[in-house]
C-alpha cells in the first residue's frame, strides 16, 4: 500500500526559515529538566532576544526552545507564529504596524 506524504504548512516552512537567521546555542540538560537548563543558560550567558537554544535531553532527544523579548517559547510554536514576534519581524525587514489617526471634520 502506497504511502501518502505528509502536508508540511507553508507558514511553518516560512517561520522554519527566518529561525535560521538567529543565533544558535546547544547545550546539554544534564540532570535538570531541559527548560530549566535553557533559563539557567540564558541567565548565565546574558543571552540576548532573539536566540534558539537545543538542548540535548539524552542521547536520542534534543528539545528547541526559542528566547524572545516576551521569554522563551517552543521553537515549534515561533515556526507557526513567527509573525508574532518583533524581533522576526525585524529579520525579515518587515516594517512595524503604523496606525494613522484619521482627521474628521
Amino acid at each position: 500500500m502506497a504511502r501518502r506524504r505528509k502536508r508540511k504548512s507553508r507558514r511553518r516552512q516560512e517561520g522554519r526559515r527566518v529561525l535560521e537567521l538567529v543565533p544558535q546555542f546547544s547545550i546539554e540538560s544534564g540532570e535538570e529538566k531541559p527548560v530549566t537548563a535553557a533559563r539557567n543558560f540564558i541567565k548565565g550567558q546574558g543571552i540576548i532576544p532573539p536566540a534558539l537554544l537545543l538542548v540535548k535531553r539524552n542521547e536520542h532527544t534534543t528539545d528547541r526552545y526559542f528566547w524572545a523579548e516576551k521569554g522563551l517559547f517552543s521553537a515549534q510554536y515561533a515556526e507557526e507564529n513567527h509573525f508574532l514576534f518583533p524581533s522576526l519581524r525585524e529579520l525579515l525587514g518587515e516594517p512595524e504596524e503604523v496606525i494613522v489617526p484619521i482627521r474628521s471634520r
